[in-house]
């Protein structure tokens, strides 16, 4: 196929040939990093279906973006063919950061909130959301304001009031890159770049657009009378003049955007707090308390897990670097294997060897409270003896039992 050929197929179907161009990168890529490695070809195809879809082809997106703002499409054809790219990128953008953000460690809960693991507070705090996604949908309205009104019915000051809404929305765009941008989740940052491309490819068109077809009331405009009512209008006239007006006029549209919300509780400085007052991110100003370790010692998770009444944690403790915290049924568990190990080895090497065959798979499913609950009770008869052994064979059993999971590890201390 010649490049006249290919250009012009692409121009049919911008988003399918992407698409297409996304699989068979994703398959390339994966079939790289499968050489020398035993894997079935059925999940080769289904792994770099998924690597196409929503790694490469977003990738692809972003570049058209680039390559639409970088030069200007002046052919209907081509300027069809970057708003389709547009929309491709505000649809799909939205629903996979969505799915990213569903399955990725990030949880909806401040900073104050204990959570799991490797899991991480929400980038922006719960009471300002609402105001940073009244701010995005301010920002959302002005570019659709500015690219469905046609240009002959767009009255000067709705736009430059529309490409204000706009800033606005890029600036949520900007302090979220700042906020999550890091190595382990960058595509985070993704589709916020494609907004702020979006958005400076909006602006540039619409003024080039009013050039094209407007010259006369620009021309005009340079010959108004020069009182002050006069000098604004020929501003407003000289399309030029919007995205700088639009910059000045972005602050009062601010103001009355926080004054509207503070009606309805927000605070008034929710704008910048909503990304300080929290934790794990850039921007993030404060320290939250350490996860919980949920790891594959299922007692472990039942004291995290349970209910407070019924599984009664006493302290938080320290396993194998980790914090964890701690009932009075983890200790007993872990004093018990310490005596067993130290009275009868080989006994406690093949008991352990039946706990991690056992346990490790249990701990996986024990993600509710009410399993853990269930657990809790399920262990008690074993917890009574454990707790006869140790009053039959330790002379302090209760010492014992006090100095398991310390709050830092001791040194040649035992650590389950």
């Amino acid at each position: 196929m010649s490049p006249a050929r290919a250009k012009e197929a692409f121009l049919r179907h911008p988003l399918l040939w992407s698409l297409a161009a996304g699989q068979v990168l994703g398959f390339l890529g994966c079939l790289i990093a499968a050489l020398g490695r035993a894997s079935s070809l059925a999940g080769l195809f289904a792994v770099s279906a998924g690597v196409g879809l929503f790694l490469v082809w977003p990738l692809l997106l972003t570049l058209l973006n680039l390559a639409f703002l970088i030069r200007r499409a002046k052919r209907a054809a081509a300027r069809r063919v970057g708003q389709a790219v547009e929309g491709a990128t505000l649809a799909a953008g939205s629903l996979f950061t969505a799915l990213l953000l569903s399955i990725s460690e990030v949880r909806f809960a401040d900073w104050p909130v204990p959570l799991q693991n490797a899991q991480r507070h929400t980038p922006v705090a719960s009471w300002g959301a609402p105001t940073v996604a009244v701010l995005a949908a301010v920002g959302l309205l002005g570019y659709l304001l500015l690219r469905l009104v046609p240009l002959p019915k767009l009255p000067p000051l709705a736009a430059v009031l529309a490409m204000a809404a706009l800033y606005l929305g890029c600036g949520v765009c900007l302090l979220w890159i700042a906020q999550v941008f890091t190595a382990r989740y960058w595509l985070l940052a993704l589709f916020p770049a494609n907004c702020l491309l979006i958005a400076a490819k909006a602006v540039r068109d619409l003024v080039a657009q009013w050039r094209e077809q407007c010259p006369r009331r620009e021309a005009a405009a340079r010959y108004q009378a020069r009182p002050l009512l006069g000098r604004m209008a020929a501003l407003l006239e000289n399309a030029a003049n919007w995205p700088w007006l639009a910059g000045l006029l972005m602050w009062p549209l601010l103001g009355v955007l926080v004054g509207l919300l503070a009606l309805f509780g927000q605070a008034p400085d929710a704008v910048l707090r909503a990304w300080s007052e929290t934790s794990d991110w850039n921007l993030s100003r404060q320290v939250s308390p350490p996860n919980v370790i949920y790891d594959e010692h299922y007692l472990c998770t039942v004291a995290a897990g349970g209910h407070r009444r019924l599984v009664k944690p006493l302290r938080p403790g320290c396993r194998h670097g980790h914090r964890v915290t701690v009932n009075r049924q983890l200790c007993v568990a872990n004093a018990f294997e310490q005596l067993l190990e130290e009275r009868a080895p080989r006994f406690h090497r093949l008991v352990r060897g039946l706990y991690d065959r056992l346990g490790y798979p249990v701990a996986r499913h024990i993600r509710s409270p009410y399993l853990a609950d269930a657990v809790y009770l399920l262990m008690k008869p074993a917890e009574w003896l454990f707790l006869t052994v140790l009053y039959l064979f330790d002379p302090l059993p209760e010492n014992r039992i006090a100095v398991q999971y310390p709050h830092r590890p001791l040194p040649g201390g035992y650590r389950r």
